[in-house]
């Protein structure tokens, strides 16, 4: 077996990093991701939301990570605005302070 060749510069020019504003040009969806809902009041044979030819950028219907979880917890029966903990003197939420339920995927 020949050893694997090493690649310089790989990880600079195909992985843009996160706390690089050149590379993220302020997009707050870098890599969209997806995720697989069913049951507990979510609606059910939908695709929410879809990525451009090359599935690096939301072209349509996007949901920030804030909007996703203050979703779930309304799934689980939590309201995501009363859900706090206290830390350093400070009321923290999971969905800080933004975070809207996405009615559009629910039953």
């Amino acid at each position: 077996m020949q050893p694997r060749k090493k690649r310089e510069g790989m990880r600079s020019t195909a992985w843009p990093r996160r706390d690089d504003p050149a590379t993220t040009s302020g997009n707050p969806y870098l890599w969209p991701e997806d995720s697989w809902l069913a049951g507990g009041g979510v609606k059910g044979g939908i695709a929410y939301g879809k990525t451009d030819d090359h599935a690096t950028q939301v072209a349509e219907n996007g949901v920030h990570v804030h909007d996703f979880h203050a979703t779930i917890l309304h799934l689980l029966g939590f309201d995501h605005e009363q859900l706090t903990f206290r830390n350093a003197g400070r009321d923290f939420r999971l969905t800080d302070v933004s975070g809207n339920v996405v009615n559009a995927l629910l039953a």
